[in-house]
């Protein structure tokens, strides 16, 4: 809950930058006016509404400060010497309008406005020693606190950095993910659908019954492929009350994927061993997303009667065949992303990468039709989609 909350207070600030920065101006304001209310000795003048008057125009300032970093500090700068020269206020025990400057320019920046903060602090910095108490105590520590100011910003800026760059990597990797996914619905679908349809005006002359079932598969392949795209699309924009990906599909779905296969005319047998119920649903559907594209090639391209598929659970490894007999590989394994393949194989190889797995293609079992095997491990080193 702590973690969670502090992620929801930086969701928060990043969206309201302004309030963020007008309640820092509040804080440091906060601050200053600690020596103006706490009791003075008697040797010393009583603190001025002037002074603290102008006390708060050297907090003003920052407000501003990530819209014109280096404006604001000069602004602080002009507006503290001023204090400095034209009242007899109570001191600061530290100089926060300007760490806070100096961090600013640090982290939001550019390479030359850093560059020129820094020169002016290593004037300023002696300057206001000199005008206070001229001891090389102030000066080093001075130094010090600015100089760890600065050194903050510069890592906030890496950070802010790095976490741009993951941001866009994760946003490449669920773009992938939602391609392959639209990759293997409409592919699936598309494919039984043209068997379908090739397959109807034979039917028609021969089997009217059958061309009849013929159209009720294409119907029923379309309406399913549709509500899977509206689905994924739905949580795309963010109509989905979870909030969360796009659904997934797991092994309890498979035997109505091979139903459909079936309509299309291919005899397809579903083999498990092995506890294969209750697996994580990250690796149940890579599972079923690695049969439904092995069925799909098979097809499109095998020219097959039958096609197996088995799901074997042994210890931490969950293995995933689909054989057919049909024309067999044009080569032995998939081939390596820089070569030409079909996005297929292709998507297989990469969603059993995604789990620590491995996935093959070549001739089957005598060398006689085609078959695609995937192992992907249990535990899954990565907790990532399919």
């Amino acid at each position: 809950m702590r973690i969670r909350g502090t992620g929801q207070a930086r969701e928060w600030g990043a969206a309201h930058p302004r309030a963020v920065d007008a309640g820092l101006a509040l804080l440091v304001q906060a601050a200053v006016t600690m020596p103006f209310v706490v009791p003075r000795p008697p040797e010393l003048e009583p603190a001025t509404w002037e002074a603290y008057g102008l006390t708060t125009l050297t907090v003003l300032p920052l407000v501003w400060r990530r819209r014109a970093p280096m404006a604001v500090l000069l602004a602080v700068i002009a507006a503290s010497a001023l204090y400095k020269l034209a009242v007899e206020g109570p001191g600061q025990p530290l100089p926060y309008q300007g760490l806070v400057c100096v961090h600013t320019v640090a982290a939001l920046g550019t390479a030359r406005q850093r560059v020129v903060a820094a020169a002016l602090l290593v004037v300023a910095v002696p300057v206001s020693v000199w005008l206070n108490t001229r001891s090389a105590r102030e000066l080093t520590f001075s130094l010090f606190v600015f100089g760890a100011a600065y050194v903050f910003g510069r890592l906030t800026d890496a950070r802010q950095r790095a976490q741009a760059v993951e941001a866009e990597r994760a946003a490449a990797r669920e773009r992938a993910r939602i391609a392959r996914e639209m990759h293997d619905i409409l592919s699936h679908a598309v494919s039984l659908m043209i068997v379908q349809a090739e397959a109807g005006p034979v039917a028609v002359r021969r089997a009217p019954e059958r061309a009849e079932a013929a159209f009720e598969a294409i119907s029923a392949t379309g309406r399913d492929a549709m509500d899977q795209l509206r689905r994924m699309l739905g949580v795309l924009r963010d109509e989905d009350p979870g909030g969360g990906r796009s659904p997934q599909p797991d092994l309890g779905e498979l035997p109505a994927l091979l139903d459909r296969v079936r309509a299309g005319g291919l005899d397809v047998r579903y083999e498990t061993s092995g506890e294969v119920a209750g697996l994580p649903g990250p690796l149940a559907a890579t599972a079923y997303r690695i049969a439904q594209e092995a069925l799909t090639n098979t097809v499109r391209h095998a020219r097959a009667r039958t096609a197996t598929v088995r799901i074997d659970r042994r210890g931490p490894l969950l293995t995933v065949v689909v054989t057919d007999d049909g024309r067999g590989p044009r080569s032995a394994a998939l081939r390596p992303p820089g070569r030409s393949a079909g996005h297929g194989l292709t998507g297989i190889r990469e969603r059993a990468a995604a789990h620590g797995g491995t996935a093959t293609a070549g001739a089957g079992p005598g060398g006689t039709g085609f078959e695609v095997r995937a192992e992907l491990p249990v535990a899954s080193p990565a907790e990532v989609g399919p």
